[in-house]
């Protein structure tokens, strides 16, 4: 019986996962109020550390699956060999992908050299409640202003990922290193209010951070998996089945949440999560100033 309910617990951490990651409203904060309950996880810090990381390349999944046209870069292109009636198929890469995949790259750079240099210092002097709440606050404030300002009375200079600049996306790579740094800052939050500050639409925005999590997600989780390799710490059977179930619940959650959010910015805005972040960002500090979360 303990083991079935650590297995539904881990399920609902799946859950939480797969619905906060993608929209912009901070999971660590979700992750830390949930973890702060009796439902939270029986397992070492040093496990939890690694799973609430790992559990992303569930939702990575979600991303690749749900937008694998645009993401793969190649395709089979017809070819007549020479001298015969006959045709090969060949690798090509698709339009626009190599310009697409360069963007990416270089808006990972600057996230990538301070979670690698200071994935570990980050945690230990931010990743507390009253940190994570006051970054879900500012970021909510933030949000609420773009849109009543810049994204309300400008229009987009782009439409797509096509049309962003290369300056743009580094841009957007700056604040995406933002949400490195500060845990409830939201990595989907802080790329989607640096693409609207530096001209992106709504869609092209979101669209934007989710190709982005694919890199990002991924090196974060190997570099959480090495250094717990490294510790040499051992999973028991429960935890690996912790990690798995929550695995795959994110990515089913994730799946559905992806296409709900792309379907809602397309008529509405962002206000409403600007808003719930400032209500769970008071919520967070209420809470540890009664000693419920430490």
């Amino acid at each position: 019986m303990q083991a079935f309910l650590e297995i539904l617990k881990a399920a609902l951490f799946g859950i939480v996962e797969g619905i906060t990651e993608w929209l912009p409203i901070s999971s660590t904060g979700h992750m830390i109020l949930l973890n702060s309950t009796p439902l939270k996880l029986s397992v070492s810090d040093e496990f939890y550390s690694m799973f609430e990381v790992v559990i992303q390349l569930g939702a990575i999944m979600a991303v690749v699956i749900t937008f694998w046209d645009q993401l793969w870069p190649w395709y089979l292109k017809k070819e007549k060999i020479p001298g015969r009636m006959a045709s090969k198929s060949v690798p090509a890469w698709k339009k626009g992908s190599i310009d697409m995949w360069l963007k990416i790259i270089i808006c990972c750079i600057p996230a990538a050299v301070v979670g690698v240099l200071f994935d570990d210092e980050i945690d230990r002097l931010f990743y507390h409640p009253i940190p994570v709440a006051l970054a879900l606050i500012i970021v909510g404030i933030v949000f609420i202003i773009v849109e009543n300002t810049i994204a309300k009375n400008k229009a987009p200079e782009a439409s797509s990922i096509a049309e962003m600049s290369f300056m743009m996306v580094w841009w957007i790579g700056v604040a995406q290193t933002i949400a490195a740094i500060f845990p409830g800052t939201s990595r989907s939050g802080a790329t989607i209010i640096g693409a609207l500050i530096v001209g992106a639409s709504r869609e092209a925005a979101a669209e934007f951070t989710f190709f982005l999590a694919v890199p990002v997600m991924l090196g974060a989780s190997l570099l959480k998996v090495a250094k717990y390799i490294h510790a040499g710490v051992h999973m028991s059977a429960l935890e690996s089945a912790d990690l798995a179930v929550g695995c795959i619940v994110a990515f089913v959650v994730s799946m559905i949440v992806i296409r709900f959010f792309m379907s809602y910015i397309r008529k509405h805005d962002f206000k409403v999560f600007g808003w719930y972040r400032i209500a769970l960002g008071a919520l967070v500090i209420v809470l540890a100033a009664s000693k419920v979360i430490s």
